[in-house]
């Protein structure tokens, strides 16, 4: 192992002990890496890190996502420096960061209504109520999907209106306060799920799927 790998993947370890996943930005800083060794490197050069952000695999002439891929290569070789004084750490003027997000949609009222009455005529009848009341609980609450797909019934405490939402953004958890409409309309579905599926015995509150999206993103029948 070449003492530059050894460096990036004690230097990924530690970030991620801190909370941080670096799922895209790992993956990009050991490609990085990979081309270093290719080519004899074992220090960070401003010359490697800027062919490598620029050199992407599908040709690739957005400057947006080089100045992304040299950011990466960035925050890593200003950790090595302190360790390696041979580290070249490119200048923040060199592919400068461009932020650049779509904007959200934000649907109306009128459309979520639309969406919910839409899923309310999906069959068989569970996944229509999976449906809207998915739908509706994104609506309101403003959780994320992931986080609304992995909740367990124990994290559901409709007595206290009360979600306990777990592995959120940087493996914090959090407690979601719920409106006393929200409660009755999750209490509907319990109700109407354990209706439906009554000798299940499933983790999640979503029933006959490990997830919420299983239901209703990849077609499992109830």
């Amino acid at each position: 192992m070449s003492a530059l790998r050894q460096a990036a993947e004690e230097y990924l370890a530690m970030r991620r002990a801190l909370g941080f996943k670096l799922t895209t930005q790992g993956r990009h800083l050991m490609r990085f890496v990979e081309f270093c060794e290719a080519r004899g490197a074992g220090h960070v050069t401003t010359g490697l890190a800027l062919a490598w952000a620029t050199q992407t695999s599908r040709g690739s002439s957005d400057e947006v996502y080089w100045s992304r891929r040299l950011m990466v290569v960035r925050i890593f070789a200003r950790h090595l420096a302190a360790l390696d004084p041979a580290t070249e750490v490119p200048p923040e003027d060199v592919l400068p960061h461009h932020y650049r997000r779509i904007a959200p949609y934000l649907y109306s009222p009128g459309e979520i209504t639309a969406l919910m009455a839409a899923a309310g005529r999906l069959a068989p009848p569970l996944r229509a109520a999976t449906w809207q009341t998915l739908t509706g609980l994104l609506a309101v609450t403003g959780m994320r999907k992931s986080e609304a797909c992995h909740l367990d019934r124990d994290q559901v405490d409709l007595d206290a209106g009360v979600l306990t939402i777990t592995g959120a953004k940087f493996g914090k958890s959090r407690l979601q306060f719920l409106h006393p409409t929200t409660v009755a309309a999750l209490r509907g579905y319990q109700r109407r799920r354990d209706w439906i599926t009554p000798s299940l015995v499933e983790t999640r509150f979503s029933p006959d799927a490990l997830v919420w999206v299983a239901v209703v993103f990849h077609g499992t029948v109830a």
